[in-house]
């Protein structure tokens, strides 16, 4: 039986709608929807939200849980919204603001350009520091991870960008 399932969603400073296998949350800070599975079901009682499954199949169970926690990430979203922070750790490595987009020093014989995706808002206030937010979990996450793949920690300098009190591994260099 899944705990998090059992749990409402309140809506809270967010409107809460259901219509037809899609639930629709706004607040001051956007929009955001979610296609509901088949396998779960959905009431709507003012501005609350309660799952429960269809029938007792393991798919069913496991999409219990899950629905219900991305409709309270989709809540906290519009109301509060979602932050990661990077950091670039090397001799040279700097993020600067071109607008919308942040351009990246890391070491290439080139600059690398990351256009921010709809929704999603970067900035720099610091050379080594980024800054990604927006009202969606997943989208803030992904943009965080196609940053960071650019330029990965390494464990025997632990230059790269990390996320924001990640710790990375040293190893022991090679000994004479």
């Amino acid at each position: 039986m899944s705990r998090i399932g059992k749990l409402p969603v309140e809506g809270g400073k967010a409107t809460l709608s259901f219509d037809s296998g899609v639930l629709t949350a706004k607040g001051p800070k956007g929009e955001l929807t979610l296609a509901v599975v088949d396998d779960v079901e959905v009431k709507l009682e003012g501005n609350a939200v309660t799952f429960t499954p269809k029938d007792e199949s393991k798919r069913a169970r496991a999409m219990w849980g899950t629905m219900r926690a991305r409709a309270q990430n989709m809540v906290l979203g519009v109301t509060e919204g979602f932050e990661k922070e990077l950091e670039l750790v090397g001799v040279g490595y700097r993020a600067q603001m071109q607008g919308k987009d942040v351009k990246l020093s890391l070491g290439f014989s080139h600059d690398v350009v990351y256009a921010a995706p709809d929704g999603i808002t970067i900035s720099s206030t610091k050379p080594t520091e980024v800054k990604i937010a927006g009202a969606d979990k997943q989208a803030v996450g992904q943009v965080a991870a196609e940053i960071r793949k650019y330029r990965p920690p390494e464990p025997y300098k632990g230059k790269g960008i990390r996320y924001a009190g990640e710790q990375v591994r040293r190893k022991e260099g090679k000994k004479k």
